[in-house]
């Protein structure tokens, strides 16, 4: 098994039951105490569990928690560059799309650029700054203004009086949780708010959201599950999380992560 597919399960395991024991994940994983301390390192630098000693907690943070962009961009980095990719496959040349705030959309945005003809909107500063910064062919980027949060969004009333008029063709979108209840939410009322409104004015909703995404709970909802016509996640993704959003969205994406198993024992 490689680390990512253990530090997944290892991930599930603690938000079931709140807390796991470095013996007990030896004896379930049957794997070495050295490699599981490892992976529980890995998920603690993270921010997705806390290390106590003999094993790790839930993270003690609520559904207000709201990670600034850096710290969202140091997490998952691989799983979000293989998703963003495969998220920029689906957009085409002449569209006009819209883009929300957050690490995975920014990574996105980076493969936006071999795309011409495109018109972004998008409420978040960091990917207006890259599409006029990176070279490529001729693109209409709109930045919609705003209150800015935390997390480098632009959102409330200036940002969605901006959007709200707008026809897109499609809006991609990162979230802060996924869940077969709640659905795709945010710890921030008001960029769910303008998120909202965006996801509005278009035909078609992608949402980009890598495996930890899964069972974390926003305090407030941005869409239900069966709003986004593709939802874009890595192999990281557990069988029963596959198996609730194969029913639930209109497609499901599910990327290999590259490099996932350099340097990592497999065990």
């Amino acid at each position: 098994m490689l680390a990512a597919q253990r530090q997944s399960w290892i991930l599930e395991e603690v938000r079931r039951h709140g807390a796991v024991r470095v013996t007990e994940l030896v004896a379930a994983l049957n794997v070495s105490d050295m490699t599981v301390r490892r992976d529980l390192d890995a998920l603690a630098e993270q921010g997705l569990v806390t290390k106590v000693h003999g094993g790790a907690t839930a993270h003690g943070g609520g559904s207000t928690d709201e990670p600034s962009f850096s710290v969202k961009a140091a997490r998952q980095r691989r799983a979000k560059e293989s998703i963003a990719r495969a998220a920029a496959d689906l957009v085409r040349p002449g569209t006009a799309i819209g883009v929300s705030a957050g690490s995975t959309t920014f990574a996105f945005a980076r493969h936006l650029v071999r795309v011409p003809d495109l018109t972004v909107v998008t409420n978040s500063p960091p990917v207006a700054d890259l599409l006029h910064t990176l070279p490529g062919p001729p693109q209409t980027v709109i930045l919609t203004g705003g209150v800015r949060t935390v997390s480098d969004a632009l959102v409330g009333p200036v940002a969605i009086q901006a959007i709200r008029r707008l026809h897109l063709d499609c809006v991609f979108i990162g979230v802060h949780g996924v869940d077969a209840e709640a659905g795709f939410t945010s710890p921030n009322l008001m960029e769910a708010e303008t998120n909202r409104v965006l996801v509005s004015t278009a035909r078609r909703l992608v949402v980009m959201a890598d495996h930890t995404k899964w069972g974390v709970v926003g305090l407030s909802e941005i869409a239900a599950l069966h709003e986004a016509s593709v939802l874009v996640s890595d192999d990281g993704l557990g069988a029963g999380a596959r198996q609730v959003l194969r029913e639930a969205v209109g497609e499901l994406i599910v990327v290999p992560v590259e490099g996932a198993g350099t340097n990592e024992e497999e065990e």
